[in-house]
């Protein structure tokens, strides 16, 4: 999962730089997740009078196995590869790609994962949340400012030099 550095790194950049900053959670992350390997399980009374007893295969990364966060991460993964986002060498579970503002500012677009909180750190946050949508849904469609994550307290303020920065608390956790 991402760490804490970074996002507190890429908040300051965020803020730099004037992006937006959007978080969403992946809706049954696991469960629309394929296996990476073949399991199977003998059917129980609740499958069914008609299956119970057979031998199947299970498909899906199911809540409980030991393999399925490495699978939801890499089925993540393959989508973010295909909507051009590269990870961090740095961290992971950070991804980033080139962009250019309107005016021709050069920045990178980030995205940070955490399991299945997904952060977004762009000039058009919203864009980049919409193509991740397309593939993945998101718990009551709810795709909004981050204020918390990574069980920490998120917010904005203006320093005193009058610009908006991020600021992170963990009274919300002790």
């Amino acid at each position: 999962v991402v760490s804490r550095d970074s996002v507190r790194i890429l908040l300051t950049i965020a803020a730099l730089n004037n992006l937006t900053v959007l978080l969403a959670d992946i809706q049954n992350a696991y469960l629309i997740a394929p296996c990476r390997e073949k399991i199977y399980t003998k059917a129980r009374p609740e499958f069914g009078p008609t299956d119970c007893g057979k031998t199947m295969l299970v498909v899906r990364a199911l809540y409980g196995l030991k393999s399925s966060g490495a699978a939801f991460r890499s089925f993540l993964a393959d989508h973010l590869w295909e909507i051009g986002y590269q990870p961090s060498k740095a961290d992971a579970d950070v991804w980033m790609r080139p962009a250019i503002k309107g005016n021709e500012f050069k920045y990178w677009e980030y995205i940070l994962c955490y399991v299945d909180d997904i952060l977004v750190i762009s000039y058009q946050a919203s864009k980049t949340m919409k193509s991740i949508g397309h593939k993945f849904k998101f718990k009551g469609d709810k795709i909004e400012p981050p204020k918390q994550y990574l069980d920490v307290g998120l917010s904005t303020m203006i320093n005193e030099d009058g610009q908006k920065c991020w600021v992170m608390s963990s009274d919300d956790y002790c």
